[in-house]
């Protein structure tokens, strides 16, 4: 009888425990984890399974490890806001799948991201075919992000970012065939330098910006 009310006191503990450091972290519903943050999650989890089965050992020797995750993950949340680079480390950065229409087999390739993959997501869209679509995007949290085609099914012009965080995004640079020179040029054009500026997206030949 004692050794259940020793698990149910560690279970309701670190049931709170646990809630109050998601909200420290500020996490969201977990369609949305990243890598880093399910890495969390799951070292998270095993810790506590372990506590609430090692009924001996003390709870500090679970509550530190925990407290050190919780601030790992505040710690590298702040380097992925700062530094452009070192998010892309971590998380990764989101893929063209579909481009005006057609499939990007190179870009599929490279994450492993089938066919199958992308009618499966689809058809979750309720999308008949491929035909319909005219962007689809890997996002880092693995989710597809999905644009339709106009009603007469015609190619739009998806909103490409080329600066992100006051940082260049040099391969969306080559995807619409521009050069950093042009990059600032247009910047200047609009009073602005790429210090100062927080994004900025290309569409339909015409340069869009959000100051910091």
């Amino acid at each position: 009888m004692m050794d259940l009310v020793h698990v149910l006191g560690r279970t309701i503990f670190f049931y709170f425990f646990i809630l109050l450091s998601y909200r420290i972290m500020g996490k969201r519903e977990i369609a949305q984890l990243s890598i880093s943050d399910l890495t969390i999650s799951i070292l998270m989890a095993e810790l506590v399974a372990i506590s609430i089965e090692n009924r001996e050992d003390q709870m500090i020797l679970t509550i530190f490890p925990i407290l050190l995750l919780v601030v790992l993950e505040v710690v590298l949340a702040f380097l992925q806001l700062r530094f452009n680079s070192f998010r892309n480390f971590m998380d990764g950065k989101p893929s063209l799948i579909v481009d005006k229409g057609k499939l990007n087999i190179k870009e599929m390739v490279k994450q492993r991201y089938s066919v199958d993959d992308l009618l499966l997501a689809l058809r979750g869209n309720q999308i008949k075919s491929i035909d319909e679509v005219d962007y689809a995007i890997l996002e880092t949290n693995g989710k597809l992000s999905i644009f339709k085609k106009g009603l007469l099914k015609q190619n739009s012009t998806y909103p490409l970012p080329i600066i992100i965080d006051g940082k260049i995004e040099h391969q969306a640079l080559v995807g619409i065939r521009k050069s950093e020179d042009w990059l600032k040029g247009s910047l200047r054009e609009n009073g602005m330098t790429i210090e100062n500026t927080l994004y900025a997206f290309y569409k339909q030949n015409k340069i869009y910006v959000v100051k910091k």
